[in-house]
């Protein structure tokens, strides 16, 4: 069965980084596209970057400039590199993809926070 795993997550300051990794199985990871997205405390959850099959990627405008998508199909894991982190930036991050079915790992806790 397709599973996402997330990690790297935890307590940064502002202006600090972050590297996030979703570690997939169950799929032919190479053939899909993936996306990170994030829900901050009451708040509807928001689409932050997505990488395509081909390594095309595509951000949010909140996080353009500032974070990286990218993927590495020997090891089936799609990473999100998070520099200049803002309080704003606060959030459970998840990744996810659409094979025949929408998804998602449990998520990952980032605080900016000084």
């Amino acid at each position: 069965q397709v599973q996402l795993v997330e990690s790297g997550g935890g307590l940064v300051q502002p202006g600090g980084s972050l590297r996030l990794s979703c570690a997939t199985s169950g799929f032919t990871f190479s053939n899909y596209a993936m996306r990170w997205h994030r829900q901050a405390p009451g708040k509807e959850r928001e689409l932050v970057a997505t990488i395509s099959s081909r390594s095309s990627t595509s951000y949010a405008d909140s996080v353009k400039g500032r974070f990286t998508i990218s993927r590495d199909n020997a090891k089936n894991t799609v990473y999100l590199q998070m520099n200049s982190l803002k309080p704003e930036d606060t959030a459970v991050y998840y990744c996810a993809t659409f094979t025949n079915w929408n998804y998602w790992g449990q998520g990952t806790q980032v605080t900016v926070s000084s």
